[in-house]
Order: C-alpha cells, then sequence, then structure tokens
C-alpha cells in the first residue's frame, strides 16, 4: 500500500473512482465526482492535501481538501480548511482505508500551519478523529439557525492558540455547489451506470 500525492495523470481515474463510491448512495446516481472535478480548478483547491491510495498501481482511495469561508463576528473574512469527498472504491470499504487517509492527511495539514479543519457529516464516526461540534467554538454553517444544534458540522482543531479567532459564519467554496445540467453532460464520460433510489432499502 502506498500513499500518495494525486498527480494530473490520475485525475480521470480519480473521477470514477469517487462515482464508484458514491453511486446510487446518498441519491439516484451522484455528484461527488463532478465536485472533485471543478475542485481541482477552483482556487479553493489544497493541492498539497490531494492523497490517494494506491495497492499493485491501481487508486483505490482519495481525498481531497479545499478552503472553505469564514465570515467573522468583527466582518472580516479568512479561509478555513475543509476535506471531502473521501472516496473508497467499493471493494475496499470497510477496511480502513479511508480512515487511513484522514489521519494522514489531518498531520499533514497541522505540519502544514493550518489551524482548524471544519467538516459535515456524521458525528459518530468523525469523533474518533477529535471532531466535535462546531458550534462549541461558536462557528455556524451558512443558512442554519445559530440556536439550533447541527451536529453534523464538526471541527477539528489543529491549533489551539488561534482559536478564539475563529468565530463567525462558514459558508463551501462555490465548486461544491451543483448544477444538474452540468452534472448530466459530465456523466456521459464514464461508463453507462443504471441509476437507482435506494432510500428506505
Amino acid at each position: 500500500m502506498i500513499i500518495r500525492l494525486e498527480e494530473e495523470k490520475d485525475y480521470f481515474e480519480v473521477e470514477r473512482l469517487t462515482r464508484e463510491a458514491f453511486w446510487n448512495i446518498y441519491r439516484e446516481g451522484c455528484f461527488e465526482h463532478l465536485i472533485i472535478h471543478n475542485l481541482r480548478k477552483s482556487k479553493s483547491f489544497v493541492k498539497e492535501l490531494d492523497y490517494c491510495i494506491e495497492i499493485e498501481n491501481k487508486i483505490i482511495a482519495n481525498i481531497v481538501y479545499a478552503k472553505g469561508n469564514l465570515k467573522l463576528e468583527n466582518g472580516n473574512t479568512r479561509e478555513i480548511l475543509i476535506f471531502g469527498p473521501v472516496s473508497v472504491l467499493p471493494e475496499y470499504q470497510k477496511k480502513g482505508y479511508g480512515e487511513k487517509l484522514i489521519n494522514y492527511t489531518i498531520e499533514k495539514a497541522k505540519k502544514l500551519g493550518y489551524d482548524a479543519i471544519v467538516i459535515t457529516g456524521n458525528p459518530n464516526y468523525y469523533k474518533k478523529f477529535g471532531f466535535e461540534s462546531c458550534s462549541k467554538y461558536k462557528i455556524y454553517y451558512e443558512g442554519l439557525d445559530k440556536n439550533e444544534e447541527a451536529p453534523f458540522f464538526m471541527i477539528k482543531i489543529l491549533n489551539d492558540n488561534n482559536i478564539e479567532n475563529l468565530k463567525g459564519i462558514y459558508s463551501d467554496p462555490d465548486c461544491y455547489k451543483v448544477d444538474e445540467k452540468e452534472l448530466e453532460e459530465f456523466d456521459k464520460k464514464f461508463p453507462f451506470k443504471i441509476k437507482e433510489n435506494r432510500k428506505g432499502n
């Protein structure tokens, strides 16, 4: 097993892997492969934290990072680190590869001098990596009521010294928003797959 930075030559393979990982999981089809495609062209992309796991010359997992926007209480704006999608080929899921990538890149982010990482996800899964509710630090997700708990919006503190400077409202970079027509066109580059609605199954 090799953990390495993604290279440009890997882009389509990683997009295909991401599509396989998320297909029909949260919706009919998926859009995560388009998010990765658009993220790489965005100024919010953090290239030095774009890592893959390779086994026998085959990429089986990937993680990408971006910089979201934090509007501070004093009116200023600063960037804050986020990650995702985290993609693992279906036949390699539930074997700890996603966990390896998350732990590995959290340490890399700390060494690169980032103060914190925010994510949206399952708190029961992410608390083992040291993520806590953002509301504890007075950081709130754009569009949500500050008075309502949002347990899926979490933060991992990498530098305790600067946490007081992070209070505010968080918003995702634009590349995380998906245009359905763009998605339909982009999907034509990949092998045909049947879209199914698995919710409730």
